[in-house]
Formats: structure tokens, sequence, C-alpha cells
């Protein structure tokens, strides 16, 4: 499979695809966000531009964090550093983006930041979700063979663990059964098919982008209608997102880390739920401290 639509003149790459739906389909989901309009985002206009700014805000963000971790990989090619459509973006890195566009944004426009971040935190969900299929496309996001005992995955040691058995002899390799009939082989000259050839792995992606559009259906359905304080609802979206990453990160073989210690995605999630433990706690006293004022 081909990670791009090839024209001949041009190479239309799936994942630039996905971004595209993903930037008109949150347009679109933003349009019907009523307590976005209740509390003053009312015309199309301002909710195109702030997608457009948070998009590529985000890119950029989601670019850099990966760059800063990979640095050794794109010493010696600088150039590289630009080809975006062959993957290597990192969504905290897009979050962290996001957010920093969305304040300059709301300075600029002397709105109310946390009513913006509250209108896209459910769109991202989704562009999120649509993003993983452009992952698929590109044969990234490692997955862990499906045949890898769970306690392995769970306890997070796969790396030793592989190679542990990579030096095992064909019949003690034998032993272990494939776990998880879903599993999905990806081609050489992918990232995941050059790791892993020919063995099926655990489709990380698809985990992620479905747990996204739960995450998405509990955010615009269940917690958007109880017309929280602005800034609630984003919090809220950084709880969920820290424990969706977190839960997939045990599938994922190629996540960014520190030192080689610990899995970028798990120290930054805990860093978010704490974030948002503080943040729901201050909005709602910033509430509570207007009332008794009154």
């Amino acid at each position: 499979m081909k990670a791009y639509i090839d024209l001949g003149f041009i190479k239309i790459h799936y994942y630039s695809i996905m971004y595209i739906i993903a930037f008109f389909l949150g347009i679109f989901i933003a349009g019907r966000d009523i307590v976005a309009k209740e509390r003053g985002v009312k015309d199309k206009k301002t909710i195109e531009d702030f997608a457009f700014w948070v998009m590529i805000s985000g890119l950029i963000g989601a670019r850099v964090y990966y760059v800063l971790f990979k640095l050794s990989m794109y010493k010696d090619n600088p150039l590289s550093v630009f080809a975006v459509w062959e993957g290597g973006l990192a969504i905290h890195g897009g979050i962290i983006g996001a957010f920093i566009g969305a304040c300059i944004f709301a300075k600029r426009k002397k709105m109310n930041l946390w009513v913006l971040t509250d209108m896209g935190v459910g769109p991202l969900l989704i562009g999120q979700a649509i993003g993983r299929i452009g992952n698929y496309a590109n044969g990234e996001i490692e997955g862990v063979p499906t045949f890898t005992p769970w306690k392995v995955i769970l306890n997070g040691n796969f790396e030793q663990w592989w190679a542990q058995y990579q030096s095992m002899s064909m019949e003690m390799q034998s032993k272990f059964k494939e776990l998880v009939p879903w599993g999905i082989v990806f081609p050489s000259g992918t990232s995941a098919g050059d790791s892993f050839p020919n063995f099926p792995l655990h489709p990380a992606m698809f985990y992620e982008s479905i747990l996204n559009v739960i995450g998405f259906l509990l955010l615009w359905f269940y917690f958007r209608k109880k017309r929280y304080n602005p800034g609630v609802l984003s919090m809220i979206y950084l709880i969920m997102y820290a424990l969706i990453r977190s839960f997939v990160s045990f599938f994922r073989v190629e996540d960014l880390s520190f030192f080689g210690i610990i899995r970028a995605p798990h120290l930054i999630s805990i860093i978010m739920l704490i974030l948002a433990v503080i943040g729901i706690k201050y909005f709602n006293k910033d509430n509570t401290k207007k009332d008794s004022s009154k």
C-alpha cells in the first residue's frame, strides 16, 4: 500500500489528506457548539481563523517536539526537518503548540482563551482520531507483535524482551503463540514493516483512534451539556487524553523517551493530569469567588 496518491505531476499524501479532513470537520463541529455561541463565539469567520491559527501552531509544535527528541536523525540532513509528510509529528508537542497559538489568538482578538479552547477540544479529539488513519497509511506508530505476552506489554519492558526473543532458537520462538487475531502486517519500506518484517503488530493507531472518538462523544454529548465554567472542559480533555495516550503507549514500540528510562507520553500524561486537576479546582474556585462577591 502506498502512503500517497500518485497523480503523475504531484503526489498527494494520505497523511496530508487526513489533516485537511480533520481541519474542515473540526470547523463544522465547532460551528455547532451552542455553548461557545452563548459565550461570544458567534461568527463563522472567527472559528475559521481560530482553527487555522491553532492548526499551524500545532503542526509547528508537533514537529519541533519530535525533532528535539530525535536530533541525531536530523543533524546530517537538516532539510528533512521540514518533510512532515514522512511522519515525525508528536501529539503532545502539537497540543502545546496549539495552546500557544490559542493564547496569541485570544490576546489579539481580545477573547476569552478558555471559551476558545473549550470549543476546540472536541474537534481536536476528532482530528486526532482521523490523524491516526494517516499514521496507518504511513506504516508508522509501531505496535508490539501480537504474540507478545500481555504481561510484557503491561510491564513496559518490550525492548528488553524483544532482544531476548531474537536470540532464542526457532523452537523456543514457536512457543509464543499469537494472542490477538487482528494484528496488522505492514509492508517493507515503512517504519513498522522494516522494524518487524512479516510480523502481525498491534494496530496501536486504531486503538487510539477509537478511544479518541469515544472521548469526543463524551465531551460533546455529555460534559459539554453540563455548562461548566470556561476552562473546565479543556481540563477534562487533558484528563481524557492523558489516560488514552498512557494506555495506548503500552502497545507501542517507538514512543519517545527521556534518557531511555521513562516513556515521554507517560511522563507528559502525568503532568497533564496534575495540571488538569489543578485547573478544574482553579476555574471552579474562581467562579465561587465571583458569586460570593455579589
